[in-house]
């Protein structure tokens, strides 16, 4: 799951990547409105939150109506000061899906994006099964025939993003763009080094049963029996 912080206040913004990123995310920060924009509006996003307010162009509810009027539906929390009942009225009037007044704890923040990702809207349920292969988003346990799986958290979210889309062909640039940061550094092959790992955890100590993780060459991976 990959997820955009706008947030000009850089010691929260960063503090805020630590601890997502320690629960599996992916997570690109933006400390401006013109850039938050910006990247809300061309990069793939699970979840966006965006600080009330911004320096630049725009404040906050400004960016989600832009993003909303774009056609974007990716949920978005506010972060505020402003604890007023008309200040969330306009929060969520401008197309915000959920409104959290600073100061705030991490687990709280951590429990509300969980509760907008298994909103229906967007079909992601907490367990995901493929054959007998189940990962569990809310307490990060893998189990194959009943056997937990240890997995890191790098792992895990590539594990969670070809297990949300079984079936389909998805691509290194898909996979990259969804598990790793904006402006992580990836290597040529970090992408089919994780993979190998994925294969040494799910595939081969269970030679009973067949395969679930696959290359398609020239084209990426995709994850399901064939």
């Amino acid at each position: 799951m990959r997820i955009l912080v706008i947030e000009d206040e850089q010691k929260i913004a960063k503090a805020i990547k630590r601890g997502l990123q320690q629960e599996s995310f992916a997570v690109d920060i933006c400390f401006d409105s013109d850039e938050g924009l910006s990247m809300a509006t061309t990069e793939p996003y699970d979840v966006m939150i965006i600080d009330r307010m911004l320096p630049g162009e725009m404040e906050g509810l400004e960016i989600c109506s832009a993003v909303r009027k774009q056609g974007i539906h990716t949920p978005i929390l506010i972060l505020t000061a402003k604890d007023k009942i008309d200040e969330r009225v306009k929060g969520l009037n401008s197309g915000a899906d959920d409104y959290l007044i600073k100061p705030f704890a991490f687990e709280e923040l951590l429990a509300r994006i969980k509760a907008l990702l298994r909103r229906p809207k967007d079909s992601l349920p907490s367990e995901i099964v493929v054959e007998d292969l189940r990962l569990n988003a809310t307490d990060y346990i893998v189990t194959r025939a009943d056997k937990t799986l240890e997995l890191s958290a790098k792992e895990f979210a590539i594990l969670e993003y070809l297990m949300r889309n079984p079936k389909q062909i998805l691509t290194r640039d898909n996979i990259i763009s969804h598990v790793w940061d904006y402006d992580a550094d990836i290597l040529p092959n970090t992408l089919e080094v994780y993979i190998g790992y994925l294969r040494n955890k799910v595939d081969k100590p269970f030679m009973g049963k067949p395969p679930l993780i696959h290359t398609v060459r020239g084209f990426g991976y995709k994850i399901g029996v064939y």
